[in-house]
């Protein structure tokens, strides 16, 4: 398929802001095989699920990953997102810098009263650079100081039109996150309520977590027309074996297996075995779902209302038909359902 085929007019009215309370988005629910759609609240989710179903969760953690600072001598300020940690030992970081042009190798960068030092040793684009981080405390400590310094990574759609807020940090992160490396939230998990988790577990729904830490790849922009040239970051995750068997056990039963977001999507299917099956793992994904596309693993699949163009609306659209999916965004984009990170929901059975 082609790039332009995913664009359409979305109003920057209908990006959200601010989320809703936990549990009390919209919910749309598109039903593959009838083509019906219809309009619900999020807490109607269990209404969708019985005994034995599971859902993948994302249970990675968010960590505040957009540094200020400022250079050394001239004092010119500066920021610095961290992307993904390269060498634990050395403080080695990939990151993207801005302003681009005034940030070069040798630089030293200063973070709070000089709390933090860094030093750029390379330029690896024409925004991202390695730094090393001039720190001699242990990794806890390390991460403790960044979480200090650090503010919540919103993306650009958001905090070009406000401030982050202290709300953000509790917000900006799913009830089940555990395992830090992420730079932004598996926006599908901000829905859920621990007492919406209860009772689905009361009815027998199994939750199996998945950890992918997921990075900027997610959401960076696709430039080429042709889908099949392009190639999209490699971000970390593992499955665990006790979670491959849950998500097996429902497999083999014929249950529900729902993907909870499109980053819990990538994860089980790069992770498929020879007869069907989810395999226990732990490495790197750079794979790209985009229609037309086999799903071996997910048979249900929960997403927010994503961006035109973005890699996430592909997603949604190899797993619930192109034409569908469009469709769907029509009627949401005429119902004035929120879109993006803080937006609403829909579930696609």
């Amino acid at each position: 398929m082609k790039l332009s085929e995913f664009k359409f007019d979305l109003p920057q009215s209908l990006i959200a802001l601010h989320p809703s309370d936990r549990g009390e988005s919209r919910l749309m629910v598109v039903h593959r095989k009838t083509g019906e759609i219809e309009h619900k609240s999020f807490s109607d989710l269990i209404n969708y699920f019985d005994d034995g179903d599971v859902m993948a969760i994302n249970d990675t953690k968010v960590f505040p990953a957009r540094l200020y600072g400022q250079k050394e001598k001239t004092g010119a300020k500066i920021e610095v997102f961290l992307l993904r940690e390269l060498n634990r030992e050395m403080r080695l970081w990939d990151v993207l810098v801005d302003p681009a042009r005034k940030i070069r190798v040798g630089n030293k960068l200063y973070f709070g009263d000089s709390d933090l030092v860094a030093e750029v040793i390379d330029n690896t684009t024409s925004r991202g650079r390695t730094i090393r981080f001039l720190y001699d405390g242990d990794n806890d400590a390390f991460m403790k100081l960044v979480d200090e310094l650090g503010e919540t990574p919103l993306p650009p759609e958001i905090i070009t039109r406000r401030k982050v807020e202290s709300s953000d940090r509790e917000r900006f992160q799913t009830i089940f996150a555990e395992h830090i490396g992420a730079v932004a939230a598996p926006t599908a998990g901000l829905h859920f309520t621990k007492a919406m988790m209860k009772r689905l577990e009361i009815k027998g729904v199994d939750f199996a977590p998945i950890t992918l830490h997921v990075g900027l790849g997610t959401f960076r922009n696709v430039d080429v027309e042709d889908l099949t040239k392009h190639k999209t970051d490699s971000e970390n995750y593992r499955i665990t074996q006790a979670s491959a068997d849950v998500i097996n056990k429902a497999i083999d039963a014929k249950k529900r297996v729902c993907a909870v977001g499109t980053t819990s999507l990538k994860a089980i299917e790069s992770s498929v075995s020879a007869s069907g099956h989810l395999k226990a793992v732990e490495g790197w994904t750079d794979k790209f779902v985009f229609p037309p596309y086999d799903f071996k693993i997910a048979n249900a699949m929960i997403s927010n209302f994503q961006l035109p163009e973005s890699i996430l609306l592909m997603s949604a659209c190899a797993f619930g038909g192109y034409d569908l999916i469009m469709k769907a965004y029509e009627i949401a984009i005429k119902e004035k359902y929120k879109f993006f990170t803080y937006g609403d929901a829909m579930l696609i059975i």
